[in-house]
């Protein structure tokens, strides 16, 4: 009989007993592998940790953030937690000594998925963090209600696939699939470019308060949650910028385009379109996607996984094209089959568009409403 995940009816890798603790690593202990290491513990799972500074790992062994250092060769998944620019050397280390599943965190994914081409790994990126660095923010919370970026290559195996994003979603997250060199493209306006901005911003403050020593004490709320992110540990973000230069500059190019009309605006009274401009931005900023929470306003699509490889991401991959949110997914195996079914749930609003983009990627999908 095969073995199964207790909190999934999909197989177990092959090794992983049923019946045993559950066994991670998470490699570099910072504050997202030490969030990724608490939060896999408070779910019952053993966990070898390992930091290339000996005292963090000691120090996250006694905070009983890991169980054990070092790394287990046998872990069902080991999570790469390093900065970007070591993230290559890091998952090529966790592969050869390692026989389970590898992914990285990393906010850049293109350079290392073109390098790493093990079926075993699948690159990723939690768009989560802290105002706290290192340990001090690890949180086993952080990754509720967060999105969880995947980025499999079109030879994806659908098994590792379907592993690694029910362990994800184990941990409170939202799986969202997406081309490597898309996601950096993506990531640079939602994230990278809000980084910069902010300390941009908390710049200008800081020059200015030094003319006028009450400004940075009339600070507001908006401020103060526009430039938050800039509290982050700068240095990372020399490895970032370095690493998605392109796609970096190209945002950077727009925002300050942008910035430059509101500026000519603002500087000819046009109050018509000064008025256009924050009237569809804050249309825009109310129609961000939200996260489905509801049942009654689900549907379920059952998808039989067709014989061919990255059948499994692709799925994931349509949703986030057609911006479908994914409110739970597991594999059902077959028992006169060596494939599986695919158990999707969608909000109701979205489940036709969804089902016609599956029937024309060559799926054979069948839909049931909730409610």
């Amino acid at each position: 009989m095969t073995a199964t995940d207790p909190e999934s009816s999909a197989p177990l890798p092959p090794g992983v007993n049923a019946s045993a603790t559950r066994r991670a690593n998470v490699v570099g202990l910072g504050l997202i592998g030490g969030s990724v290491a608490s939060a896999l513990r408070a779910r019952g799972w053993h966990v070898s940790g390992s930091d290339h500074d000996a005292p963090t790992a000691a120090e996250a062994q006694r905070r009983s953030i890991v169980d054990a250092l070092g790394v287990d060769a046998d872990a069902e998944i080991t999570f790469v937690a390093v900065p970007v620019l070591a993230g290559v050397e890091a998952v090529s280390k966790a592969l050869a000594s390692t026989t389970g599943i590898v992914t990285d965190v990393g906010s850049v994914k293109a350079p290392i998925c073109e390098h790493i081409t093990d079926s075993r790994f699948v690159g990723g990126h939690p768009m989560a963090g802290s105002e706290l660095d290192g340990l001090d923010g690890a949180d086993p919370s952080l990754f509720e209600s967060a999105i969880w970026v995947l980025t499999p290559d079109d030879d994806a195996d659908d098994e590792v696939f379907t592993r690694l994003t029910s362990i994800i979603t184990s941990l409170g997250a939202e799986v969202v699939a997406i081309a490597p060199e898309r996601h950096d493209e993506l990531v640079a306006v939602v994230s990278h470019v809000p980084h910069l901005t902010a300390a941009a911003l908390m710049g200008v403050a800081a020059d200015r308060s030094i003319q006028h020593a009450a400004l940075l004490r009339l600070a507001a709320g908006g401020f103060r949650d526009m430039t938050r992110v800039a509290s982050g540990q700068p240095r990372i973000w020399l490895d970032i910028c370095k690493e998605n230069r392109a796609a970096i500059v190209e945002a950077l190019g727009h925002l300050i385009g942008a910035l430059g009309q509101i500026q000519r605006a603002v500087d000819d009274g046009d109050g018509d379109e000064l008025l256009d401009r924050l009237t569809a931005a804050r249309a825009a900023r109310q129609n961000l996607p939200s996260r489905v929470v509801d049942p009654e306003t689900l549907a379920e699509i059952r998808i039989p996984i067709p014989d061919r490889a990255g059948a499994a991401a692709e799925v994931f991959t349509l949703a986030a094209e057609l911006s479908v949110n994914i409110a739970n997914f597991e594999v059902v195996h077959v028992a006169a089959s060596n494939r599986g079914v695919a158990v999707v749930l969608v909000d109701q609003s979205h489940a036709d568009l969804f089902r016609g983009g599956l029937i024309a990627r060559g799926f054979h999908p069948a839909m049931q409403r909730l409610a």
